[in-house]
């Protein structure tokens, strides 16, 4: 999805599926440090529904799920959130889309 078209918060609710929103900003460190593995895994679950957005201050997507720290990921099945992940080690990546993608 393209930066300027993000969703809104209740296009997310109504999303089907399996969905990774991915908080973040290009300039962060810990974002671009993790952007391999979250391709790879992305790659590895086709299943999955990624977005990437832009967060930063006052954006109320971010604020309405409370990120605080990038990269957030935040794994949902069909809109409901299912778990929140901040900062993660590649380790903890895998472990939540392999949970999201068996339930």
């Amino acid at each position: 999805m393209n930066h300027n078209a993000q969703p809104t918060r209740t296009d997310i609710d109504r999303m089907p599926g399996l969905v990774v929103l991915e908080f973040g900003a290009d300039w962060c460190g810990h974002c671009i440090a993790l952007r391999p593995h979250v391709d790879e895994l992305l790659a590895e679950f086709p299943q999955v529904r990624h977005i990437d957005i832009q967060d930063g201050k006052g954006k109320p997507l971010g604020r309405s799920f409370r990120v605080k720290l990038w990269p957030t990921l935040i794994f949902l099945r069909d809109g409901q959130i299912m778990r929140l992940i901040v900062r993660p080690s590649p380790a903890e990546t895998r472990t939540a889309f392999e949970e999201l993608a068996a339930i």
